[in-house]
């Protein structure tokens, strides 16, 4: 059992019962009913209240005062900080551990990011490098041999550590064991290998210091009753190939230069989008897979371009995770008013979408009896916005969407960094004023 104060009482109670039950309540109630709370609402069945959530935790560490070098490279600190904004807030499901592992980024001279306290200042967020990594005449090379592809030709442009691969043989050199071992003992034996090796045996031991520091944040997260929001990760096949092959330029000249080697190519990663995700879930046991959508708002395609070139790939790993228990749920980048109709085709109660920018009334119209709305306090009112405000908008929210219980609260696009704590804490207090049921 673990005792309360009364301001606690308020943002983690189950209602009903006497004062002193609600001093009393067991974490692993207080656990059970905030998963049950998060998945009745997600059902489309009505919650004791409406649940709130943030997957984003670039606030938190703010709000318990450390630098985001800090979070990279002190995984302790990071996990200390998460915890801290936890059990002031006592939302209903606790981010993973945000950010990744800035000693581990150093060994292996990632190119696509820069981070604080390498190559930018300690308060910076990390950063992503758009670039085209593959160009598109690339694509045939990618279809024909897409491991020996990634190994010989992406590995080494991603990472500094790893660009001694480039020399690597083709893997079909490797079917006779005589030239198999003939030809990594050779490479073993070139000094640059000697160093990637030394290199990889302290990343090793650096991600056994993250992997055990990342398991007792979330040990000690369930010890206060707090689950994980996700561990699984999922991506769109076009969104990943833009983000890390061939850029937002390249990805739209595609879809007339290449189309077909572009859906291809999209066909190539669907499987492996589904895979990833449900061996994240065999190694954790969580569900819930959060899927980060970036490109496929309206203003990046047409509605003849989504249908061709995102959806069916999108839809068919939304389906897969379904039939495999699973709940997706993607964030909806951007605005995704154009999609809404695309969207309706899904199953009713098994999805989570984390919309940034939609026309409200029209999502209540098309999709109000088939997906649950997550969002989307704006972050123009978390930053600048009067308190007052804020509950204004939550209790709007509310009032829109909780009737059938598809609503869980949270920023339009997580709670920004900027944001001032007292229109946090009016975001949370709203949900108590406002969407307690039962």
């Amino acid at each position: 059992m673990i005792e309360f104060t009364k301001i606690r009482i308020r943002y983690g109670y189950i209602k009903g019962g006497s004062e002193s039950d609600k001093m009393t309540l067991s974490t692993k109630e207080l656990y059970d009913a905030r998963v049950k709370r998060f998945h009745d609402a997600i059902s489309l069945k009505r919650p004791d209240r409406v649940p709130i959530v943030s997957a984003g935790a670039y606030f938190f560490y703010k709000f318990a005062g450390i630098t985001f070098k800090e979070a990279m490279y002190d995984y302790e600190k990071s996990a200390d900080a998460l915890r801290t904004a936890m059990e002031k807030f006592q939302w209903d499901m606790a981010p993973s551990v945000a950010l990744p592992s800035g000693p581990l980024m150093e060994l292996f001279g990632l190119t696509q990011y820069k981070w604080p306290g390498y190559d930018l200042p300690d308060e910076s967020f990390f950063q992503f490098i758009e670039g085209e990594y593959m160009s598109g005449e690339e694509y045939g090379e990618l279809l024909a041999d897409p491991e020996g592809f990634t190994i010989r030709k992406l590995m080494p442009r991603l990472s500094r550590l790893l660009e001694p691969f480039a020399d690597l043989p083709p893997a079909h050199w490797l079917a006779n064991g005589v030239a198999l071992s003939m030809a990594i003992a050779k490479f073993a034996g070139d000094p640059s290998f000697a160093l990637v090796l030394e290199a990889l045996q302290k990343a090793g031991a650096e991600m056994i210091k993250y992997n055990e520091a990342r398991a007792k944040y979330i040990k000690g997260m369930k010890d206060l009753g707090f689950p994980m929001l996700a561990a699984p990760h999922g991506n769109s096949p076009y969104d990943f190939i833009t983000d890390f092959l061939r850029g937002m330029r390249g990805i739209m000249l595609d879809m007339y230069r290449h189309p077909d080697q572009l859906l291809a190519a999209v066909d190539l990663f669907t499987p492996m989008m589904i895979e990833n995700a449900l061996i994240v879930y065999k190694n954790t046991g969580n569900p819930r897979v959060f899927m980060p959508l970036h490109r496929g708002a309206g203003g990046f395609m047409s509605n003849e371009q989504f249908a061709k070139f995102y959806w069916p790939s999108l839809k068919k790993i939304f389906l897969a995770l379904i039939d495999a228990g699973l709940t997706p749920m993607p964030f909806f980048e951007g605005d995704y008013t154009p999609r809404l109709e695309f969207l309706a085709e899904l199953p009713k109660g098994k999805v989570l979408g984390n919309f940034h920018v939609v026309d409200l009334k029209k999502f209540k119209e098309v999709l109000g009896e088939t997906m649950c709305f997550r969002g989307n306090v704006p972050p123009s009112l978390l930053i600048a916005g009067p308190p007052q405000k804020v509950k204004d908008y939550v209790k709007m929210l509310i009032d829109m969407f909780a009737d059938n219980g598809g609503l869980v609260i949270d920023g339009g696009s997580g709670i920004p960094y900027e944001s001032k704590v007292e229109n946090v804490e009016a975001m949370t207090e709203a949900v108590f004023d406002y969407g307690v049921f039962k």
